[in-house]
């Protein structure tokens, strides 16, 4: 809107001029042809000091140079509003043409000047570069002043031209040639207060702005300490989750080896020295996973192994050294994910597993992965007991944040055994598509 305002003034400065010039040089063209039709040049130049050597040409050159000026403000405000060194020459221009038109009009008219600084003031920014333009404006606007110039150099004046009318219509002449001169100069007042109170509406919607920053920063601030003090909360719950998941998981299969291990122990004491050495070998990698995981909070397997490796080698040491007997259907060619993705998916399993043992009793768990769009798909089943009202312990709250980090989802199901339904968002990409 403001700029609209602006843009308003502009032309109203721009039209006046064409129209004050224009007036200016028909007047003297159309009253040399009167003095000459009337053979009144005699008497005439009696009463002059000058006169212009072609008033038709001054009109015709007059009406270019206007067309010139309009010319370039319309480019100036349509296609070179963001090319700094066009708008530079434009208004270079203007300035050239204006000074070239005053003096056609031998100083009688200098408004076409305010029209030139008028446009200068929209385009020169900075306090320094406005103070130096209003100061060569005033400068340019008195050296072309007509009853300075006057003293020293013979110049015709329109005054004279008005005097040869009748005093009727002197009246009118003169009146129509100050309102001319005096609006210009009022319009242009008019401008400079409108982009003053433009600038000074910027100015304030400046601080108001900085004020928001200042606030905006305090609230940053605050967050950002809000969000150091999260970090160490989600750090903290991470590793309670990973010791959760690899302890747990180490003395879940330690537990049910050594029941087994009572069980065989007076029947057969080769069996049960075999199944001994597999949980004491059991026991040291968990020992070690629990290190690794408090110090880098990977699971250790998947650090030397590949996803699908490691979720093997963990149903092997299962099936191994418990009672239970685990089974693994993996429908996906290449299990290569990411690293968050991959820890989810192993810990998922784990805990999976490590429920069933451990709550459910189970002796047979099955396992299934499959890819569903751009999703996978992972089932762990077994045939325990079950649970007619599944309790949010731990181990199912932890496999729900985990999962829901990658913005996936996980369901349980307590009758006929225990079911766990995963589905977990996979960011595929090119070496693992």
């Amino acid at each position: 809107m403001k700029n609209r305002r602006i843009r308003f003034f502009q032309i109203c400065i721009l039209m006046l001029n064409i129209f004050s010039v224009m007036a200016l040089s028909l007047f003297i063209y159309q009253t040399t042809e009167i003095i000459r039709r009337h053979f009144d040049a005699r008497e005439f130049l009696r009463g002059v000091t000058a006169i212009p050597s072609n008033p038709r040409n001054n009109v015709w050159i007059c009406g270019v140079l206007l067309t010139a000026l309009a010319i370039s403000f319309i480019l100036r405000e349509t296609f070179f509003r963001a090319k700094n060194k066009a708008i530079m020459a434009s208004l270079i221009m203007d300035f050239t043409v204006s000074i070239v038109i005053v003096y056609l009009l031998n100083f009688n008219y200098n408004g076409i000047l305010i029209m030139v600084f008028a446009n200068l003031m929209v385009y020169i920014k900075g306090r320094k570069a406005q103070l130096a333009l209003l100061t060569m404006a005033i400068a340019c606007f008195l050296l072309a002043d007509y009853n300075l110039l006057s003293v020293g150099y013979n110049l015709y004046s329109v005054n004279s031209y008005i005097s040869y009318y009748s005093a009727s219509r002197q009246q009118y002449l003169l009146g129509a040639y100050n309102i001319l001169v005096s609006l210009n100069i009022v319009v242009f007042v008019m401008y400079c207060v409108d982009v003053i109170m433009t600038q000074r509406g910027t100015i304030d919607e400046v601080n108001s702005l900085n004020e928001q920053m200042e606030k905006v920063n305090e609230q940053m601030q605050e967050y950002a300490v809000m969000s150091e003090k999260m970090a160490q909360t989600k750090e903290r719950n991470r590793l309670a989750r990973e010791i959760h998941d690899t302890l747990g998981h180490t003395l879940t299969g330690i537990a049910a080896g050594l029941d087994a291990c009572v069980a065989t122990v007076e029947v057969s004491p080769e069996v049960t020295k075999k199944q001994l050495e597999v949980l004491s070998a059991v026991t040291r990698d968990g020992i070690r996973e629990v290190r690794r995981s408090v110090s880098e909070l990977r699971p250790d397997a998947l650090e030397r192994f590949s996803l699908d490796y490691a979720i093997t080698k963990m149903v092997t040491d299962m099936n191994a050294m418990s009672g239970a007997k685990v089974y693994f259907n993996c429908q996906i060619k290449n299990l290569k994910f990411d690293e968050d993705e991959e820890n989810v998916i192993y810990r998922v399993i784990q805990e999976g597993i490590t429920n069933a043992i451990r709550h459910g009793n189970a002796k047979r768990i099955w396992i299934t992965m499959m890819k569903e769009n751009m999703d996978i798909l992972l089932t762990i089943k077994d045939d325990g007991i079950g649970s007619k009202e599944i309790k949010s312990g731990f181990g199912t709250k932890h496999m729900k944040e985990r999962i829901g980090m990658l913005g996936g989802t996980v369901s349980f199901d307590g009758n006929n055994g225990f079911t766990v339904n995963a589905r977990i968002p996979i960011r595929w990409g090119e070496t693992y598509d």
